[in-house]
């Protein structure tokens, strides 16, 4: 997608051949700058600080951090070092695992010498394959947008809720639950996006509303406690959020306050739709309320909030009394019940096993 008319990706690689570069997320939406990683060791830390965020950036982050780890030390030891490493970073989205293990299937059985150039043609494979998801997932979707423009009366805006980010910053390109929105807006349909805000990092109101913003998708953020009232006085025609991990049953783990927007859109009729590419799922398990492991962030996620004052200066500043406690969960699950719709690159599928096992196969 473009930032002031120059197309960029989240990740990519310099064109040294052989270090990183990746929009550093904690900086925007007020300052855009490039971050530049060059062992495994930055690579991990980009992905544990929210450098970098999103279920498929994250994996696409690990591949190519994997490569630079063999760049350093091609051995089985150091390779499994990096591994190890790397898959500590953050506990909830299977997109890492899911990467690391694709890694380790390509680099391990070649000849120490060659390792590093497998390294790198896999993770660019890697970030070459989730922007072709995206894609098809963006063809889907559109189809379910253009749908509901049809039973509109003409000129009237197809209004369509989102929460977290799920745009292109938490994927290569595209993005997965924003994909058909920019192919809807680019097509000339008239779409109008309600921003949650996503409390406690405000993913939406930072991020999202900066991709839109800058795409030139008309959009509204609103504080994440509107989504009901909106449903409830026929203000959003569909829903549409992301996932870092959807079970074998068709469970959905995202973002703190999706399950809310669910229950909500459940209570109004609303379609409820979750955008995912086919790495996001997670065969082994079938309870996601029971399985999932649930990261918790640091308090001061909740406690603090940082902006830009008047006189432009970025500050942080505490917005809960000192001694109280905080809990910081970072992710809920939404049970299947309440899904309308799985959007994947191959087509819309029915939160249920049969549905997913019989559209992947191979990763069943």
């Amino acid at each position: 997608m473009k930032v002031d008319g120059r197309h960029f990706r989240s990740i990519w690689l310099e064109p040294d051949g052989w270090s990183v570069g990746a929009i550093d997320q904690r900086r925007l939406p007020h300052e855009f700058v490039i971050a530049r990683l060059e062992t495994a060791d930055a690579a991990a830390d980009a992905i544990r600080t929210m450098l970098v965020r999103g279920a498929p950036l994250i994996g696409a982050t690990a591949a190519y951090g994997m490569a630079l780890a063999v760049r350093d030390d091609c051995s089985d030891a150091g390779i499994d070092r990096a591994y190890q490493l790397l898959i500590a970073a953050r506990p909830t989205a299977i997109n890492l695992k899911w990467a690391l293990d694709e890694m380790m299937r390509a680099i391990m059985p070649a000849p120490p010498s060659e390792r590093a150039g497998i390294a790198y043609a896999r993770a660019a494979e890697i970030a070459e394959q989730d922007v072709a998801i995206n894609r098809e997932i963006g063809q889907h979707g559109l189809a379910l947008i253009e749908a509901i423009a049809a039973s509109k009366p003409p000129g009237d805006a197809i209004n369509i809720l989102t929460h977290c980010n799920a745009g292109w910053l938490a994927t290569v390109d595209w993005g997965t639950a924003t994909a058909p929105i920019y192919l809807a807006h680019d097509r000339g349909l008239k779409i109008h996006v309600w921003v949650d805000e996503t409390r406690p990092r405000n993913q939406g109101a930072s991020l999202t509303a900066w991709e839109l913003g800058h795409h030139g998708v008309p959009h509204t953020v609103i504080a994440d406690n509107t989504g009901g009232h909106l449903m409830q006085h026929a203000m959003v025609d569909l829903a549409i959020v992301g996932t870092d991990r959807v079970t074998a049953n068709g469970d959905v783990c995202n973002k703190i306050g999706t399950y809310l927007k669910a229950l909500a859109a459940y209570d109004n009729g609303v379609p409820f739709y979750v955008a995912l590419p086919s790495p996001t799922l997670d065969f082994s398990i079938d309870d996601g309320i029971r399985q999932i492991p649930i990261e918790q962030r640091g308090a001061d996620e909740v406690a603090t909030m940082t902006g830009r004052t008047a006189d432009g200066r970025i500050e942080t500043v505490r917005v809960v009394p000192a001694g109280s406690p905080v809990a910081n969960y970072a992710f809920d699950v939404t049970p299947a019940r309440l899904v309308t719709g799985l959007i994947t690159e191959r087509g819309v599928l029915q939160p249920d096993r049969a549905a997913l096992a019989s559209a992947f196969p191979d990763r069943a």
